[in-house]
């Protein structure tokens, strides 16, 4: 067993020295892929933010009124937006 440790341990650096040169390596374990940092950063990059998940949901109503801190959030998109904290 130990030498097929030995052996896996060897070929993931292989797959990680060779991954700078030759792009991305693919290494499955039980069908589940290894990603190198920066192509995981990369794929969440496109992950969308939290307010166009919102405003793209089927909810959306030309009548929504959003209340939150955090108005520039919203400043780009239709909805009316209430700061509560603004309200005196």
């Amino acid at each position: 067993m130990d030498g097929q440790l030995q052996d896996a341990k060897n070929q993931v650096s292989k797959r990680v020295q060779n991954a700078p040169h030759h792009g991305p390596q693919i290494v499955t374990v039980r069908a589940r892929a290894l990603l190198s940092t920066a192509d995981y950063d990369a794929l969440r990059a496109k992950r969308p933010t939290l307010v166009d998940q919102l405003l793209s949901g089927p909810a959306w109503d030309d009548d929504l009124i959003i209340v939150t801190r955090n108005t520039s959030d919203f400043d780009d998109t239709r909805a009316s937006v209430i700061n509560p904290w603004d309200l005196g």
